[in-house]
Order: structure tokens, then C-alpha cells, then sequence
């Protein structure tokens, strides 16, 4: 199982069970369904998500056959996964994009180190902060997963050293 970080238990909501999840993973609508299962905490503990809903900020979610905030007490600050195997999505994952190499036209340009979340897109870290891309078609040119590259659009100002 390849394991990917979908958000956080911040904390548990009424004494049914429930708990809250802060989460910025960009497919919340294929995750957050009935019968899915989540893995929670460092030893993925399996569960499987009995009822969803959004509330503020939060995702709201309680589990099949736990039905007492105290049975929910000990994931609070537990980080949530899901089997990236369990859904199917049109794109990539970040975790997908970190790692690959990053060109303009066949100039090397550095590593994807990560992926930064902004309200407007997101933004391709190379090199922990040498170069900030902006996550969108008119930056990038093309992924190719397989051959661990991206292409970037050559843009003026976008990778000048002064």
C-alpha cells in the first residue's frame, strides 16, 4: 500500500464520535464518502467513514461501529491517510510531482520539493525556495511521471537570477 496524507484530527465534536479533520487534499469529494477507508496515526490503524459532513473549515467525520467520543479520543492530532490505490482521479497527486526533475526547454533547472497551497493555485517549490512555479496549465508545459521531468513554460522573469 502506497499511503497518502490526507489531513489532520484536530479534534472530536459532541460525544457520538465524531471528529473533526483539518484537510487541504484537492480530491476531499472522492475521499470523504460513506465506505471508505482511512488509516490514522503512524500505525494506520484501518477505519472506515460511517457518515461526512462539512462544517466551517473542518470535515466532519465519524466511523463505522464507534459511536463514543471516547473511543475517538485517541486519534485527536493524528494525522489521516488514505491507500492511493482507493481512488481514481484525472491529474496527479503531489506526491506524484515531488521528486521530478524540473526543465525549461532541456535546461535543468532543479528538483520539485514540494507543493505550497495558496487560495488563488498552488505553487511548485524547486529546490526548497530557489524557484516558485505557479501550479497552472499556462506555467507548466507537461508532466511525465515516468520519466521524472516537467516541463516549464520558458517566461520571462520566472527563472532569472537577478
Amino acid at each position: 500500500m502506497q499511503y497518502i496524507f490526507i489531513g489532520e484530527i484536530v479534534n472530536t465534536h459532541g460525544i457520538k464520535g465524531e471528529v473533526k479533520i483539518i484537510s487541504d487534499f484537492k480530491y476531499k469529494d472522492k475521499v470523504f464518502v460513506k465506505g471508505m477507508n482511512l488509516y490514522i496515526g503512524k500505525n494506520k490503524e484501518n477505519v472506515v467513514i460511517s457518515s461526512y459532513r462539512k462544517h466551517k473549515n473542518y470535515d466532519m467525520v465519524t466511523f463505522e461501529n464507534i459511536n463514543d467520543i471516547n473511543d475517538v479520543l485517541i486519534y485527536k492530532s493524528e494525522n489521516v491517510y488514505i491507500d492511493k490505490a482507493s481512488i481514481k482521479i484525472d491529474g496527479y497527486f503531489d506526491e506524484d510531482i515531488i521528486g521530478l526533475d524540473v526543465y525549461v526547454k532541456d535546461t535543468y533547472k532543479g528538483t520539485v520539493t514540494d507543493i505550497m497551497k495558496t487560495k488563488a493555485h498552488d505553487i511548485i517549490v524547486i529546490d526548497n525556495h530557489k524557484y516558485l512555479v505557479p501550479y497552472i496549465d499556462e506555467f507548466v508545459k507537461n508532466i511525465d511521471i515516468d520519466n521524472k521531468r516537467i516541463e516549464i513554460v520558458e517566461m520571462k522573469g520566472l527563472f532569472d537570477e537577478n
